[in-house]
């Protein structure tokens, strides 16, 4: 430790946890973990879903207590009661969950979260001027509800640096970006490294941990296990430090035979609900029984608005689109799971998920069409329950009781439960939206597995992703969308990530004449 402070020109750590532990009734999240948090430091924490890295960093930031221990800042100790009296030390959070009101403007989301010591015009004019400066354009005047999810993310990270943070906290910060958008918060994190920051980095994705952290800390069931130069281990090396034992490994489903076609989507054409959207110009596709089809793009290229018309949550022409060769543009979501569909969105939580819902009535809020959860118009709750424990345990699904509320689970663990909840009513057709955003690597070769699985049971599976690594691992054929059209699918083996890039760009494809190529 003297020869750390010696190299930083500082007396002591910027912050130290020293043997924090916390206690949720019988569940101990943190159990004694030490932490030492330098400035001009890029410092992950890692640990699977449910390791305790979530409560740490809010005892951190100040939105809970500890049981035990204390934090130290720039070596004195400190209690923080809150948030507000953590960001006047000097800490600042970004949260895995955004916490925007969407009718209100980027600026006026801002001004929310600062003192009220400056104009809303000079907040504006700063905001802007800042975004710019760090690569996280954003206009100030723009609803957040017209808004990318990786937009939303920017306005997250702006109004943390907006409070000129000496820590900043940033949780699965690039479960939302784009490969493009994680190299340019890459280039504006170690500028603020180079600035005299320190940066507490929490992801799932080891291999830019590798590339960008200084240090690790790895938690394990509450527990700190490791610390480690991330840059000396291999992703294998620290994925298995953080689950105590080896990764399984994804079976790809080679030899998986294709069956006819049972999603088909013809000439889908779609004008968007939000004045900022993207239009779906005449996209074709079909997903075979026993495949998976991978759909590749920059995020805000028109993803959102298929989910929307292949879920039903928009209506189309009824021949649009047809399930086990029966047209459904026009049914809703529920007429399309009696059909076998199961759809899973990308926000977990407001979408999939009513926070303040409990997991049970969560289920019941997507199964009670094709399931036993009612009878006789009343609810089954004992079927409920059921539903809960069977994707908990065959999905490993963390949580601190049987049946608790949506929001007070885990990023990923949430995740697990919606994917599983989902596959475990074998549909038939399943259209799922960036499947393990925000899951360790473990739940992640789970999930992953579930859906090779129920494509080998003749599902035809339809994977939304930003993730190249996991359609590369996963996909039978990978389509890109550009501006709302719909690429020919390659063949996974000719889909190289040259090829697939080029078409995210739109370099290489004529789209009006590739949503035509047919599948």
């Amino acid at each position: 430790m003297l020869e750390r402070a010696a190299e930083q020109g500082v007396p002591a750590p910027l912050l130290q946890a020293v043997g924090i532990s916390k206690r949720f009734g019988d569940l101990l999240a943190n159990d004694a973990i030490d932490l030492d948090l330098w400035p001009a430091e890029i410092h992950a924490l890692l640990g699977e879903n449910g390791a305790g890295k979530s409560t740490l960093v809010k005892i951190i930031y100040g939105l809970i207590q500890p049981s035990a221990g204390e934090l130290r800042w720039m070596g004195r100790p400190v209690v923080l009661d809150g948030p507000a009296q953590a960001r006047a030390l000097g800490v600042g959070m970004v949260f895995q969950h955004f916490s925007l009101f969407e009718n209100l403007t980027v600026a006026e989301n801002v001004v929310l979260g600062l003192p009220p010591t400056e104009s809303f015009a000079a907040v504006s004019a700063r905001l802007a001027e800042l975004s710019r400066a760090y690569g996280l354009p954003l206009d100030p005047k723009r609803e957040v509800w017209r808004l990318s999810v990786g937009e939303r993310q920017r306005i997250e990270i702006v109004r943390a640096l907006m409070q000129n943070p000496k820590l900043l906290i940033l949780d699965e910060p690039t479960a939302v970006l784009t490969p493009q958008e994680a190299d340019r918060l890459f280039e504006t994190l170690e500028r603020l490294k180079g600035e005299g920051r320190a940066i507490l980095y929490i992801s799932h994705k080891l291999e830019e941990v590798k590339r960008l952290c200084d240090t690790a800390t790895i938690l394990r069931l509450g527990r700190k296990v490791a610390t480690c130069d991330p840059r000396r281990e291999t992703a294998a090396s620290l994925a298995r430090m953080m689950v105590g034992g080896e990764i399984g490994e994804v079976k790809s489903g080679a030899g998986r035979s294709a069956a006819g076609a049972r999603l088909i989507v013809r000439d889908l054409s779609l004008e968007p609900d939000d004045p900022h959207g993207v239009r779906l110009d005449r996209v074709s596709l079909e997903v075979r029984g026993g495949e998976i089809l991978g759909v590749a793009g920059v995020a805000g290229n028109g993803q959102d608005e298929l989910f929307a018309a292949l879920s039903g949550e928009r209506l189309v022409d009824a021949d649009a689109i047809h399930i086990d060769h029966r047209a459904v543009g026009n049914l809703s979501v529920n007429d399309r799971r009696r059909l076998g569909a199961a759809f899973v969105p990308e926000e977990r939580l407001g979408h999939a998920t009513a926070p303040r819902m409990s997991l049970s009535d969560n289920a019941l809020l997507t199964g009670h069409a094709v399931t036993d959860m009612v009878r006789h118009g009343f609810i089954n709750r004992a079927a409920t329950l059921a539903s809960v424990d069977r994707t908990t345990k065959t999905f490993d699904v963390r949580k601190s009781k049987r049946d608790p509320e949506a929001v007070s689970l885990s990023g990923g663990n949430l995740q697990k439960f919606v994917v599983g909840r989902e596959i475990l009513r074998e549909p038939g057709i399943l259209v799922v939206s960036q499947p393990t955003w925000g899951v360790d690597a473990g739940a992640a070769a789970t999930v992953r597995q579930a859906l090779l699985d129920l494509a080998a049971r003749g599902a035809a599976v339809l994977v939304i992703s930003q993730d190249l690594d996991e359609l590369e691992e996963i996909a039978d054929r990978i389509a890109v969308m550009f501006e709302g059209r719909m690429s020919a699918p390659l063949a996974a083996a000719q889909a190289d990530r040259e090829t697939i890039g080029l078409l995210m760009g739109g370099s290489s494809l004529k789209p009006r004449e590739a949503a035509h190529a047919g599948a």
